[in-house]
């Protein structure tokens, strides 16, 4: 019989014991632990034929310390039950620390975050005695870490059981007076609906299992001895049911040759499944039940956690007496092998036969799959776009495969994903590339062994910075891909607008290749002609007399009377031409490149490009002296013979589409020499088909060799 006062520990020291427990981070967990343990009373109780029922009450009083009219600090939480109370089975589990034998998945230790957050905890228990219905006793006493406590070596104070008149059972365990500051002025903002609304997301798994068969649960609020403000937790704030079904997993055991081998055996496990508002169901959820309480989560394969369908959220509660019955003294701690458990012989503690986790994860999530065609589709959906953006930007597999991608990510989080976790292996190939060249420093050029370590360390080089430079370049030609896709659906729908007589827009097109007005070739697209364009100087649709080469006018300023009158002849500004695009590879160099609106017969235009030539070759400051010139004639509507016909001296390509002039002379005036100028007459489609042949040289090679980015 244990006496009245501090209960002693023999075998422990909780002084250096309890810190080994750590406190808690959610600042309710004490109150959670305190409604656990009336759920389990309540339980215990096994009888239905009276109204169960626990109260969850924040008391608060007056502040006495404070000038500020009407403040009230909290004082203590005090949970109430009609459960089966501290009788002598109970209280002999509760004396001891390490007792775990209360079951409900009970670690033994959940008190000990009464004693972590508040200075005394004082536990009331009016209980039935002698198995009497009508016989019962009050039994008293107190839980602390406080001095005089440990210095008693206890944490519990027995301070009464004596025999009283009651009509009905009932346990009051007081949580007094907050130890951490930062917890009072937490509890001291708590309100009613805060500390519902935590304790529904905390025990929504218990509740949703337990819905139809739920004690009456009452939580206040009372200022003074007076309730405050109330509210109760019902069925009604517990969502329904929306699908239950059974099904059954085979035993496995283990074959000589270590594979695992399903029998005939099978055991029964029964899912329900919630659908609740994303807002109320912070993640999705696949939760082994044991005893009515959440033993162990499982991975639902198609919806990360915080995924959610139409605003909605999934969670799948399974229980069996195969997992009640596979519990240990350590909640939540299932001795229920995964495969790899199962088939580690050095480790294997489990039976000849058994359930293996992964075999209910499997069948669990095939039944939810069965009947969720919403999850499936979405899931279909989500491979199907991540399918097209591996291909629109080269992804690679084994990255996908590697990350957290959420039926929700839109395409930019699923592409910042995968950029993130390509740039942390070019971090690290760079770390090993730095090493490598520091290891080369270190070698001494007077040791035997110099040439070959030399080697070796040129060897590892070789191979790490190509890996580290694919990746890059995969960036650098899926982008050009994607250009190039845009260019075709350019030119499909001018092809399509030109068929319903519809308006036909160049620009377009010369916006793409090289923005109109800009003079930096290095953004612009012009790869698409040739590599070289984008590292030449250059304007697009600049006018002539404007046009700079490294920030200086390449047009006269002052012209010789006959120049000036011939400038100007005919009503016409000659160097207030627009020319679309003009680069300047090298010095005495220029390309002219022309673009006609698909409905334009370019043909006719065959002389423009000469004229601008004639114009630069001339009428150009003496010091620039172009004289050799490369012509571009860009349109969709071309007929050969019409080129042919009016300019005989233009032959057709043996490959592609279009035809080009060897040379030509841009005759000289005024004492200027002759200049040349080869000219190419092409279509959008046969220049975009050109690009598309230099590119897939590209793609071809990387895919092919994606993999090896991740070899190391």
């Amino acid at each position: 019989m244990i006496k009245t006062g501090f209960v002693t520990a023999y075998g422990i020291n909780y002084a250096g014991t309890l810190p080994k427990i750590k406190k808690s981070e959610n600042k309710l967990q004490p109150l959670f632990e305190g409604l656990t343990n009336s759920l389990e009373s309540l339980e215990l109780a096994g009888e239905t034929s009276y109204q169960k029922r626990v109260l969850i009450s924040k008391i608060s009083v007056k502040d006495l310390f404070s000038t500020e009219k009407g403040k009230f600090v909290f004082k203590e939480f005090l949970i109430e039950d009609n459960g089966v109370g501290l009788n002598d089975l109970e209280f002999e589990r509760i004396i001891s620390l390490n007792d775990n034998r209360k079951g409900f998945l009970n670690k033994g230790t959940g008190r000990v975050q009464f004693l972590h957050f508040f200075e005394k905890t004082e536990f009331s228990s009016i209980y039935n005695s002698n198995g009497s219905d009508n016989s019962f006793k009050e039994r008293k006493l107190e839980l602390s870490k406080m001095k005089p406590f440990l210095d008693k070596n206890a944490i519990i104070k027995y301070i009464s059981n004596d025999s009283i008149k009651a009509d009905e059972r009932i346990t009051r365990v007081r949580l007094k007076d907050a130890i951490s500051d930062k917890d009072q002025s937490y509890y001291n903002e708590l309100n009613v609906e805060d500390i519902k609304a935590q304790i529904i997301d905390h025990f929504l798994a218990y509740f949703c299992e337990n819905r139809n068969n739920l004690p009456k649960i009452t939580i206040q609020s009372i200022v003074d001895n007076e309730v405050h403000s109330e509210d109760f937790i019902t069925s009604q704030d517990i969502p329904e049911i929306d699908y239950e079904t059974n099904f059954n997993v085979k035993f496995s055991e283990l074959a000589e040759d270590k594979s695992i081998i399903k029998t005939s055996d099978t055991e029964s496990f029964n899912l329900k499944s919630f659908v609740i508002d994303k807002e109320k169901l912070p993640k999705n959820g696949l939760k082994l039940i044991s005893k009515g309480q959440v033993a162990k989560s499982l991975k639902i394969r198609n919806l990360a956690p915080t995924d959610h369908i139409s605003k909605k959220r999934y969670l799948f509660l399974l229980s069996s007496d195969y997992i009640d019955n596979r519990d240990s003294d350590n909640r939540g701690d299932l001795k229920i092998p995964s495969v790899d458990e199962f088939k580690d012989t050095s480790k294997n503690l489990f039976q000849e036969k058994e359930i293996i986790l992964d075999d209910i994860e499997l069948t669990a999530n095939e039944a939810i799959e069965g009947y969720y065609s919403e999850i499936k589709k979405k899931t279909e959906d989500k491979l199907q776009n991540l399918e097209k953006l591996k291909k629109m930007f080269l992804l690679n597999d084994e990255t996908i495969k590697s990350l957290n991608i959420s039926l929700n990510d839109s395409d930019a989080e699923i592409l910042k994903k995968v950029y993130q976790s390509d740039a942390k292996i070019i971090a690290k190939r760079d770390a090993e590339i730095k090493h490598q060249l520091e290891d080369l420093e270190k070698l001494e050029p007077n040791l035997i062994e110099y040439s070959d370590e030399l080697e070796k360390k040129i060897n590892e080089l070789v191979k790490t910075i190509p890996l580290q430079n694919r990746t890059s370049l995969t960036h650098y030609i899926a982008r050009r891909k994607l250009v190039l896709e845009l260019f075709d659906k350019i030119i499909e729908k001018q092809k399509i607008n030109l068929k319903k007589k519809g308006r036909i827009d160049e620009d377009v097109m010369h916006n793409l290749l090289f923005q109109q007005s800009s003079e930096d070739p290095k953004s612009s697209d012009l790869w698409i002609f040739n590599e070289e364009f984008i590292y030449f100087r250059g304007v697009s649709e600049k006018r002539l007399s404007l046009t700079k080469i490294d920030g200086k006018l390449i047009f006269k300023e002052q012209f010789a009377k006959e120049e000036e009158r011939y400038l100007n002849s005919l009503g016409e500004k000659r160097i207030d031409k627009r020319p679309d695009i003009l680069l300047f590879p090298d010095e005495g160099k220029c390309i002219i490149i022309e673009f006609k609106s698909p409905d334009v017969n370019a043909s006719e235009h065959l002389t423009q490009i000469d004229f601008y030539a004639n114009l630069i070759r001339n009428y150009t400051v003496d010091e620039l002296q172009i004289t050799t010139f490369y012509g571009y004639l860009i349109g969709e509507n071309i007929e050969p013979r019409d080129v042919l016909g009016r300019v005989s001296r233009y032959e057709e390509s043996y490959h592609f589409d279009y035809l080009f002039r060897p040379s030509e002379n841009v005759i000289g005036f005024d004492d200027r020499k002759n200049g040349s100028i080869y000219s190419e007459v092409i279509k959008f489609s046969t220049l975009l088909e050109r690009a598309k042949l230099r590119n897939k040289v590209f793609i071809d090679k990387l895919t092919e060799n994606l993999g090896e980015r991740y070899d190391s």
